[in-house]
């Protein structure tokens, strides 16, 4: 694997890290999944934006030259490097606070890490295998401040996936402290009852997902009203349609919540609208 580090491309065996390395040491810092679709990176301003927002929370200092222009260009030559051009590609943007200290930072600059992986398609797709989802339990989710950032330090969403993976799910649903459901492991989620599409808002906790925010924009298309409601466990049971939602799978609809099981109509037509959007997303370098 080669990868971008700091604007350098490396080979992975020569990947520095250093002993006083906050990612490694305290999490320090968030991240980006970006899909490379169609030979442009898809929703390119809206992950721009949310990384720009979570570095201003965690109060990492966002050099000047580091403008929606640069940052692109940093990914799309890592995808040359690899001559992906042509490929469907899952991009992670990794950025840190540079420098030591304890909890206390001795600095406020930022690195970098960008790593790629090929995908298998540039279109979103109905999934052919059965998804089956259920509570996880065990470690609420917080809500607070830093609940809708993607931060890199994950252990709540590594912990829930080995539970789905222990009890042969797709994904696990997390709660709150409320018992209201958030989101998945890796997705957003959203449940709909006749026309009405729902999600959690985010200030039960739940990630500020680009697709997510995608959705709630383009909801209408579908002939769908929206609503950022609470979700009971409960409430899922009498759901029509559930889905998850991400940038890379777009809407992955459920098949089984327990007892229940789900019909999908309406998520294969979102499905259509959200390749039409991918299709038409463009970044203007003017911008």
């Amino acid at each position: 694997m080669i990868f971008n580090y700091n604007g350098n491309i490396n080979d992975a065996d020569t990947l520095p890290v250093s002993l006083s390395n906050r990612a490694l040491l305290y999490g320090d810092g968030v991240f980006e999944t970006i899909k490379y679709a169609h030979g442009k990176l898809l929703f390119w301003e809206d992950h721009y934006f949310r990384l720009m927002a979570s570095m201003r929370i965690l109060r990492i200092r966002i050099p000047e030259h580091w403008t929606p222009e640069f940052l692109q260009s940093e990914i799309l030559e890592l995808i040359s490097a690899h001559h992906w051009e042509k490929q469907a590609v899952r991009v992670r943007l990794t950025v840190w606070r540079s420098g030591g200290g304890l909890y206390t930072p001795e600095l406020h600059a930022p690195e970098y890490l960008i790593t790629c992986t090929q995908l298998e398609a540039h279109e979103y797709s109905f999934p052919s295998q059965t998804i089956r989802v259920d509570v996880y339990k065990d470690v609420p989710k917080p809500t607070n401040l830093l609940s809708g950032l993607k931060l890199i330090g994950s252990q709540l969403y590594v912990l829930a996936s080995i539970f789905a993976a222990e009890n042969e799910l797709y994904d696990a649903l997390l709660i709150n402290d409320a018992k209201n459901i958030v989101e998945a492991a890796r997705s957003n989620i959203f449940a709909l009852f006749g026309r009405q599409l729902i999600t959690p808002p985010l200030r039960s906790g739940a990630l500020r997902g680009i697709m997510r925010q995608r959705i709630l924009k383009a909801a209408n298309k579908a002939d769908l009203s929206v609503e950022e409601k609470d979700l009971t466990p409960f409430d899922l049971l009498k759901a029509d349609e559930l889905w998850l939602t991400n940038v890379i799978q777009g809407i992955t609809p459920v098949t089984n919540y327990r007892t229940k099981t789900y019909t999908s109509e309406q998520a294969q037509i979102m499905i259509g609208v959200l390749n039409e959007i991918a299709h038409q997303d463009t970044f203007d370098l003017a911008f």
